[in-house]
């Protein structure tokens, strides 16, 4: 998969970015302890990583940009479980998942579920360059112009980008997992099925 080029200055934005992640994380991992949740027996496999958070930070309402110049906030996609993943088109594990998610959307996107991918870019048009350029044409594309929403949901097991966390349909945070993760796999499937189902 061909990467995207990045400037000198760029690259300088995304080193401090991660950084600063690294920091958030840390600082989370000690305020912030893991306890067993309703899914967390699906941790299995490509979805091993997948964890409940006790008192885990509330869902992030800041405004997000849609592909059309709408502005919206996750509580919109109230009534329906969202898988929301924090992505960047500078973070390398983040392209290769992307079309893992795609696939996902594809399958169970529906009033029922949806993988609301939100750019941590510092400009939309990268985020938009990238879907028109692997062709991830089942996922809506969101952009935080503020660049502050993975922070306020950064926790233990936190790598910095990529960060997906599934909320139920009242959002409500159900788990996290920090890093690539195969989201086209028979592991993601059934994790999601279970949350589809049970929340």
């Amino acid at each position: 998969m061909k990467l995207p080029r990045i400037s000198i200055k760029e690259a300088l934005i995304a080193t401090f970015a991660v950084g600063a992640l690294a920091i958030v994380y840390v600082i989370g991992s000690a305020l912030v302890t893991t306890e067993r949740g309703p899914l967390d027996h699906f941790a299995t496999g490509a979805m091993a990583d997948f964890r409940t958070v006790s008192d885990a930070p509330a869902q992030p309402l800041g405004p997000l940009q849609t592909a059309n110049g709408d502005t919206i906030t996750l509580a919109d996609r109230r009534g329906k479980v969202v898988l929301v993943n924090f992505w960047a088109t500078w973070c390398a594990p983040c392209v290769v998942e992307m079309p893992y998610l795609n696939e996902l959307q594809g399958r169970y996107g529906s009033e029922a579920f949806e993988v609301v991918t939100i750019s941590m870019d510092r400009q939309f048009t990268d985020a938009e360059a990238f879907f028109r350029e692997h062709n991830l044409n089942h996922l809506n594309l969101y952009f935080d112009p503020s660049m502050s929403m993975a922070f306020a949901v950064m926790g233990p097991g936190s790598r910095g980008l990529p960060i997906s966390i599934l909320y139920d349909r009242n959002g409500q945070e159900i788990g996290r997992l920090s890093g690539e993760a195969e989201w086209a796999s028979e592991d993601a499937f059934a994790l999601i099925e279970a949350a589809i189902e049970r929340y």
